[in-house]
């Protein structure tokens, strides 16, 4: 694993030279290149934990991963030594019901690269290398900047987002939408559904730099404090707030959908679920994605200055407890990476 950022406790971060842990057939190393700041890194730094996920043993971080093959799987599975790749970041067990329904997302083991809900903690990849199956291992489109690339995990919740509005509501094609949020993932979704055809697409969010970013990834409308919320058919609330909820269901049409993607506090939630019957409207939780990140990768390569523009800061390892902080700042729109040097 060579030298990782570490998280010991809250605000408590080291760098820390990891043992090298014996690679099976089916593995290959990665040279990291880079990594993005996720919301829960940024939770494990500042709380020492992320909902039910309560840090005990130091832990690296980091599950949004890119990178070069330094060493191919010994058995021939996988990119070749060499190759420009995404880390998927879950491991399922491809046994229990959900995982046989395809539903790997919901995996009764699901383990996730930088996680503190099992123990032993899983690791994540902020460091100079990584171990990881061969078959996790996702090629980057030839032409892809792997900062760009970098874009892949969170792209690809945003894109299960989606996929759970087309599955239950009918997806965001010719639509209204609103994005409660212009977070990382919000402005995911709202690049996404632009691609995807919606008609308008509504961004609210507490400040003002975040809808300046969100217009230039394709929002037709931003949306204030103390502004109106338009009528929409979908609503994806990703601000994980309670407020924001109770905004997009008011905020929804009858027969309309909302996608939860934020994560909601545990207690103290309450939201007018009195409208939906009146409304008949349809409410579904998206979390993470099950596969699909070569999709994702192949989205993002067809129109990389839409997704360009959500990169906004770069950091070394050496600075991340800068990189931490800036992610922390709603002030400071955008994905913040990690350069590894890989």
């Amino acid at each position: 694993m060579g030298r990782s950022v570490t998280v010991l406790g809250a605000r408590r971060l080291t760098l820390r030279n990891w043992p090298e842990v014996p690679a099976g057939p089916g593995d290959a190393v990665v040279d990291v290149a880079y990594g993005g700041v996720c919301g829960s890194d940024v939770h494990y730094w500042q709380r020492g934990e992320v909902g039910e996920s309560v840090l005990v043993d130091p832990m690296v971080l980091g599950h949004e991963i890119v990178g070069t093959v330094a060493r191919a799987a010994a058995d021939g599975t996988g990119p070749p030594a060499g190759a420009p790749v995404a880390v998927h970041p879950a491991q399922t067990c491809g046994v229990c019901a959900r995982c046989v329904e395809g539903r790997t997302n919901l995996c009764v083991r699901l383990r996730y690269l930088g996680s503190a809900a099992r123990r032993p903690h899983t690791h994540g990849g902020f460091a100079t290398r990584l171990l990881a199956p061969a078959d996790r291992l996702v090629p980057v489109p030839a032409g892809l900047d792997l900062r760009t690339a970098a874009l892949a995990e969170p792209a690809s919740v945003a894109r299960h987002a989606l996929a759970r509005a087309e599955s239950i509501g009918g997806g965001v094609r010719g639509r209204r939408v609103l994005v409660t949020g212009a977070g990382p993932i919000g402005l995911l979704v709202v690049a996404l559904a632009r691609l995807c055809g919606a008609a308008e697409i509504a961004v609210s969010d507490l400040l003002p730099q975040p809808l300046e970013l969100a217009v230039r990834a394709g929002a037709s409308r931003v949306v204030r404090p103390g502004e109106a919320l338009p009528e929409v058919d979908v609503a994806f609330e990703s601000a994980g707030a309670p407020s924001a909820v109770v905004a997009a269901l008011e905020a929804l049409v009858p027969g309309g959908t909302l996608v939860q993607v934020g994560q909601l506090p545990g207690q103290g939630v309450t939201t007018p679920l009195h409208l939906t019957v009146p409304r008949e409207l349809t409410i579904t939780g998206s979390s993470r994605f099950a596969g699909g990140m070569a999709a994702t990768l192949a989205t993002i390569a067809e129109s990389p200055a839409l997704f360009e523009q959500i990169r906004s800061a770069e950091y070394t390892m050496d600075e991340a407890e800068a990189a931490l902080a800036t992610a922390a700042d709603p002030r400071k729109p955008g994905k913040v990476l990690l350069a590894f040097g890989g």
